[in-house]
């Protein structure tokens, strides 16, 4: 026989209890719990807790001895169970580890968990959170590319000078151009988006040619001054600088940010500079395509109208670019540069360093 329990409860505990109960939020396991304690405060029997609540005699008993014993805190958290089956040991954790930092066997590029946990002899889930706790992802795979341009530091700063601290009265312009736009149409039409379903879009298409977007973005303001061209020669390039002179107000200097294209350093690209002395080129260090500051507005431009538009023909595609242009160019702002050159200087030293070492 259980020998008779008894306690008071406190009438800030009997507040926090009440609060649990009517909490809608609160889990239910807790809510049930506080009822017993209640009801048992209020004198009611046991066995009209197990009618009220809806639970064994045992469990009205553990939870009033854990009321007894530990207070309101005791009432939400459960008591540990030592699990069924052994834990790993550390051994097989660094096993796993080693056999994931070195390349699986055969002619598979990369570990998956089921090669892992056949050749650790361990379980799938096992393999998963052993990974999870080291960081180790061999599934994923990041692109990187460095640059060896020997005048890499001198470029770097150039550039990030106009942008951090552009010079007075002039313009500051990142130009570059986007190239194979291609005017997509899909097979059938998408249905739209609505509740419990995404939009819906065929994986085929049709394709009705393409064109090449050149852009010119002032830094200054966050305006961009575009021209869509069939190709992307410097002939194409020497008629977008035109278009661009003529836009840049009068009077004042222009230094355009390129990088390293043939197109932009074609001989008669030079003598159309010549011929305009305002105009300053200022080149990027070879494989910085990040650091010209437009590649941004092109990643908009494909993540909001070009990823998943429909065009009918080159002329749709060339008329939904156009407007685009024209609604960036009534909200934009001033781009601002906030990365340190001397971080990216380091961080490219340190790349360097590292593939020295392995290769």
């Amino acid at each position: 026989m259980r020998n008779g329990i008894s306690f008071t409860v406190s009438s800030a505990d009997r507040r926090r209890l009440r609060a649990l109960v009517k909490n809608r939020n609160a889990p239910q396991k807790h809510v049930w719990r506080a009822e017993i304690v209640l009801l048992t405060a209020d004198g009611v029997g046991t066995n009209e807790i197990m009618s009220q609540t809806g639970k064994s005699k045992t469990c009205v008993w553990r939870w009033q001895e854990r009321f007894a014993q530990e207070g309101f805190d005791g009432l939400l958290r459960d008591k540990t169970r030592p699990s069924r089956v052994k834990p790993l040991g550390d051994e097989v954790s660094a096993r796993i580890v080693a056999l994931t930092l070195n390349d699986p066997p055969g002619e598979t590029t990369h570990w998956t968990g089921a090669l892992m946990a056949k050749a650790a002899n361990v379980s799938v889930s096992s393999v998963q959170r052993i990974w999870r706790a080291h960081g180790l992802q061999p599934h994923r795979v990041r692109q990187f590319k460095l640059s060896n341009d020997p005048r890499f530091v001198d470029k770097l700063r150039d550039v990030v000078g106009l942008y951090v601290d552009p010079p007075a009265h002039a313009i500051v312009l990142s130009v570059d151009e986007k190239s194979q736009i291609q005017a997509l149409d899909r097979t059938q039409p998408g249905l739209p988006l609505k509740k419990g379903r995404a939009g819906t879009m065929t994986h085929d298409y049709k394709r009705h040619g393409t064109t090449t977007l050149f852009a010119a973005l002032n830094v200054l303001d966050g305006t961009v001054i575009g021209r869509n061209m069939q190709r992307h020669r410097h002939q194409e390039f020497i008629r977008f600088l035109n278009a661009v002179e003529a836009e840049v107000p009068e009077g004042k200097a222009v230094h355009v940010i390129l990088d390293n294209y043939a197109a932009h350093k074609h001989p008669k690209v030079r003598q159309w500079l010549d011929r305009h002395e305002r105009f300053t080129f200022h080149f990027t260090p070879t494989s910085c395509s990040w650091l010209n500051a437009v590649e941004g507005f092109f990643a908009t431009l494909t993540k909001r109208r070009l990823k998943r538009g429909v065009f009918h023909s080159i002329v749709d595609l060339q008329a939904s670019i156009n407007r685009f242009l024209k609604e960036h160019n009534t909200q934009s702002k001033p781009f601002v540069w906030t990365a340190d050159p001397d971080k990216i200087i380091a961080a490219v030293r340190r790349g360097h360093q590292v593939l020295d070492s392995i290769h």
